[in-house]
């Protein structure tokens, strides 16, 4: 049996609509600016160009439907997100093969401290300090794929109190979800557990402490976050 110098760190499990199963996290891949209308309100060209990824936590990841608002920012905005959920992985998946490796689809928010990933940016840094912060990507129930079928086009928004902030269409992405799984498969080797940030559409803004936040999607129901 093997012993462990220090105590094992726990494996982040997240809730599965209807099962009392949970979904262990490998890793966290995020797709940056994959709709066109929010690359275009970040100030960026939104023609297809190479996707780009960075990476947060797993244990990041948080179902418990609150945000505690993160120290050292002024500046914390929401970015309602598809995740894509992986059962299977491997490398060079081709891109006919991809969705076979879906798990199931949650909805989440990546959380951005703006103007620290804003002064990241301009040093020419990576953004984990404005991306990868604790609790940084509050998440709904994993809705497997057998329930909900591929999820390829469909409503996407977020109200904040009430208001609608964020709208757009899975079918908006620039990069697809098959596409960014063969992509990925190409410089990483993917694996059950993996979990897919899919991008957010135009609207992304500010948030204040005792803000509520309501994420919904076609086929995946709606999530409430609380902002603390």
């Amino acid at each position: 049996m093997t012993s462990y110098a220090i105590e094992t760190p726990p494996i982040v499990g997240l809730p599965i609509a209807g099962s009392d199963a949970l979904f262990p996290v490998r890793r966290v891949y995020c797709i940056g600016r994959n709709y066109a209308a929010h690359a275009i309100e970040m100030g960026h060209d939104p023609d297809r160009e190479p996707p780009f990824f960075f990476q947060k936590n797993p244990n990041n990841l948080d179902p418990s439907g609150d945000f505690p608002y993160p120290p050292h920012s002024s500046d914390v905005h929401h970015e309602v997100e598809v995740a894509v959920m992986l059962k299977s992985g491997g490398t060079n998946i081709p891109l006919e093969e991809a969705e076979s490796h879906i798990f199931g689809y949650a909805l989440s928010l990546d959380m951005t401290r703006r103007d620290l990933q804003g002064a990241q940016k301009k040093m020419g840094r990576p953004w984990e300090i404005g991306k990868a912060f604790e609790r940084s990507a509050p998440i709904g129930p994993i809705h497997p794929v057998a329930s909900t079928g591929l999820l390829n086009a469909g409503a996407i928004a977020l109200r904040v109190n009430g208001e609608v902030r964020q709208e757009g269409d899975l079918n908006q992405m620039i990069w697809k979800v098959p596409e960014m799984i063969s992509y990925l498969s190409e410089y990483f080797e993917l694996a059950p557990g993996d979990v897919i940030q899919s991008g957010t559409p135009a609207g992304v803004g500010p948030v204040q402490r005792g803000d509520v936040m309501e994420m919904s999607a076609d086929g995946l129901g709606s999530v409430t976050i609380n902002v603390i």
